[in-house]
């Protein structure tokens, strides 16, 4: 699978959502639920975000050092506002949005299958640990680092590209994130999961991109375990 497969099935999996009432209510239930999040991590960010910038630097008295002091709050509004919306979308992710993505995935696989999947057996708190301990190294650490190195590359000469691949390899797992639901529900060891990853990083590549696109990024996301669990089930019956 390539990079053109994987736009494909990202944008294959919104359309199928637009066509099945179920999968759209629960895309919309997935953004609407890290916009809220978003929206009330941003708000207390930006609350507090006089103290913060006041502890990096006072504003001067006067003087052309406070277009500079102007300058940085600027910068620090926007780098704020970005970590909110990543610490929103992990919060989401780890609490509701993991839930979500596992049964959209569900109905898809149920769809072209033509046949119920059967849930996991064993009880809600024991299904929650489940999905959380699965989520956590395909997702939120993946992010996190992303996110460090950003931010690290915010302070040396070649940040420009350190960002770029940053984002790149955050799309990445994110990726990941979706085309791993059907294999970990599975029980897939970890190790053929993650080859799975290598194999087909081209394709991951390609279906992550479209996470990079500001504003479209969120109904991609939104709607991503869909064309993920399209393209590993029809992978399967190549």
């Amino acid at each position: 699978m390539d990079l053109y497969e994987g736009i494909k099935y990202n944008i294959k999996g919104v359309s199928l959502a637009l066509k099945t009432p179920k999968l759209l209510l629960l895309g919309i239930l997935r953004f609407a639920l890290v916009v809220l999040l978003t929206l009330v991590l941003s708000g207390l960010v930006f609350y507090w975000h006089d103290e913060i910038l006041t502890a990096i630097w006072k504003k001067p008295d006067s003087g052309w050092l406070i277009y500079v002091w102007k300058m940085l709050s600027y910068i620090l509004s926007a780098g704020l506002a970005a970590v909110a919306m990543v610490m929103a979308y992990l919060v989401s992710q780890v609490l509701f949005c993991v839930f979500i993505m596992d049964y959209m995935s569900r109905i898809t696989e149920s769809m072209v299958l033509g046949k119920q999947v059967e849930p996991s057996q064993g009880s809600w708190f024991g299904f929650f640990i489940h999905l959380v301990k699965q989520e956590i190294p395909r997702a939120v650490i993946p992010v996190a680092i992303s996110l460090f190195i950003m931010i690290v590359g915010l302070l040396t000469p070649l940040s420009p590209l350190i960002i770029l691949v940053s984002s790149i390899a955050a799309s990445v797992f994110l990726a990941w994130d979706n085309t791993d639901l059907v294999p970990a529900r599975r029980m897939y060891s970890f190790n053929t999961r993650i080859g799975f990853l290598k194999k087909n990083l081209m394709f991951h590549i390609g279906f992550g991109i479209l996470f990079l696109i500001p504003g479209l990024n969120l109904i991609f996301l939104s709607f991503a375990p869909i064309g993920a669990t399209l393209s590993f089930i029809e992978r399967e019956g190549r």
